[in-house]
């Protein structure tokens, strides 16, 4: 179970102070694909961010699977989001100098997973997202819905227990997207993973277990 109990979160700009969460509480069960909607602005990547444990609230706390993650030392935050959380970004964000393989198996270096384990895992992944022969090629030679799906596998290598993707599918054709989305959904699913995906497609929370929507910072609606 993920909670978000009254965070609130806001940034300077100039002389303004912007509110991106304002007083947001919420619970995700383990396990559920949840989409996260609401205009540009909203604060949809903020909450992704203070889930993950990039941006820490400035009132109220995360606890994730019984861990408040904020009051955690810094080394034990690192060790939190290297082992429990992956992270998929709407550029996909993969290393340029490194391999197809060697960005899948990235975070599992990370871990501290030896090479035989790590290569075993990248091949059986490169054939559960339909690039087999691709593990030598570089990011640089791949179409956008190939790197998205190396970006999701790389997030999923190390089976964390949360998966937050943000607007992964905004630079993706309709059907690549919704593939892209249905295989998130599938490895999801394999390793009870939740899933938090900010969107703003209707596709997407049309097959999403729940839908938490933004508005100013606020929950506008929550549905089943």
């Amino acid at each position: 179970m993920i909670k978000v109990d009254t965070v609130t979160k806001a940034f300077h700009s100039g002389r303004r102070r912007i509110t991106a969460l304002d007083d947001v509480s919420l619970s995700i069960e383990a396990g559920r694909f949840t989409a996260v909607t609401g205009k540009s602005g909203s604060g949809k990547s903020t909450l992704l961010n203070c889930i993950g444990g990039l941006e820490p609230p400035d009132k109220g706390s995360i606890n994730c699977f019984g861990t408040t993650i904020y009051s955690l030392s810094a080394g034990e935050l690192s060790r939190f989001q290297r082992q429990e959380v992956g992270f998929v970004f709407q550029q996909g964000n993969l290393l340029s100098y490194l391999t197809v393989a060697d960005n899948i198996g990235f975070p599992l270096a990370l871990n501290g997973v030896n090479r035989r384990l790590r290569s075993k895992r990248v091949i059986t992944l490169l054939h559960r997202i339909g690039l087999p022969s691709a593990a030598n090629a570089l990011p640089k030679e791949l179409s956008s819905g190939e790197a998205q799906r190396v970006a999701l596998a790389r997030a999923i290598a190390h089976r964390p227990r949360i998966l937050l993707a943000d607007e992964p599918t905004a630079n993706l054709d309709s059907a690549t997207g919704q593939q892209a989305v249905q295989l998130m959904r599938e490895l999801g699913r394999d390793h009870q993973c939740s899933i938090i995906m900010a969107t703003h497609d209707n596709d997407i929370t049309a097959i999403a277990d729940s839908v938490i929507c933004l508005k100013d910072g606020r929950i506008n609606e929550e549905q089943p």
